[in-house]
């Protein structure tokens, strides 16, 4: 007979701002073709702006065109090169060791961690970062490519609102996206209890995931670049408008206040999960 999985905690991660601190764009893809960074974000703003368009939908039709007008076609190749050598905020690249040993340390090695990205960046560039084989799961925006493997149309295009629907996929347990996520299902056949789910963000594209996320029991926390004054100050808002539990420099090195107020929000959901297990029949959890 086989055991019953260990129950787990999901943190979900923003990629962006969030373990990064630029755009991945900015180390792969413009990099690799030239394109300048601040004149293409701004044109993408204008233009979404102008014509009521989806700003992510248009970054990645955008980005199409740019390299189109340049003769050259996006392949994986050129969109991917150099994801190796994106930039982390200190402690990154231990980080989520570490949190899994936590976990498994405080928990007497009855609960584990499973390690989300939720992201509007390319999950292909993503998927051939360093930080890559952490994640359970990498949700992101994705191109179909061609015969030629040729980039032509997004085949997903996550925003900051349909970031959301991720949450539920965890909470729910339907992670593929062939899975449909709407039917009901009761709170107890859940696997994974809101309660249980941590989201870490940078900004306001993370604002419906931390809502989401705090308005059914679980937390959130906003994290900012140390060096960036107005990101601290859109982070100190989310704090304050209550989006978000906590908020902090971006410092995920052991001992930095991150550390500290992460590992608070793990003890207290290990503490739940605990008492569910020990009185599985008052947890509302289905283990």
């Amino acid at each position: 007979m086989s055991k019953e999985p260990k129950p787990f905690i999901a943190i979900a991660y923003d990629f962006d701002g969030t373990l990064s601190p630029r755009p991945m764009q900015e180390y792969t893809v413009f990099k690799n073709t030239g394109i300048n960074p601040e004149e293409f974000w701004a044109k993408v703003a204008v233009y979404a702006s102008q014509h009521y368009a989806d700003p992510m939908l248009s970054f990645l039709r955008m980005m199409i065109e740019e390299l189109a007008a340049q003769n050259i076609p996006l392949t994986r190749e050129i969109l991917t090169q150099g994801a190796e050598h994106i930039e982390y905020y200190n402690g990154v690249m231990s980080w989520f060791d570490r949190i899994n040993q936590y976990v498994a340390r405080q928990s007497e090695n009855r609960i584990q961690v499973r390690h989300y990205i939720i992201s509007c960046g390319n999950r292909e560039i993503i998927e051939k970062s360093a930080v890559a084989p952490f994640f359970h799961r990498i949700y992101a925006s994705s191109f179909y490519y061609n015969a030629d493997g040729v980039a032509t149309f997004p085949d997903v295009a996550v925003n900051d609102v349909t970031k959301t629907q991720f949450l539920f996929r965890i909470n729910k347990g339907r992670e593929e996206l062939s899975e449909s996520v709407n039917e009901h299902m009761p709170m107890i056949e859940r696997p994974v209890p809101f309660k249980h789910i941590l989201y870490i963000g940078d900004g306001l594209t993370d604002v419906p995931c931390m809502a989401v996320t705090r308005q059914n029991g679980g937390h959130a926390i906003a994290v900012y670049d140390a060096n960036n004054s107005h990101a601290q100050m859109v982070c100190r808002k989310l704090w304050e408008a209550g989006r978000a539990d906590f908020d902090a420099v971006a410092d995920y090195t052991e001992g930095s206040l991150l550390d500290q107020r992460i590992k608070l929000i793990l003890d207290l959901k290990i503490a739940n999960i605990r008492m569910e297990l020990e009185h599985p029949s008052h947890g509302g959890a289905r283990f």
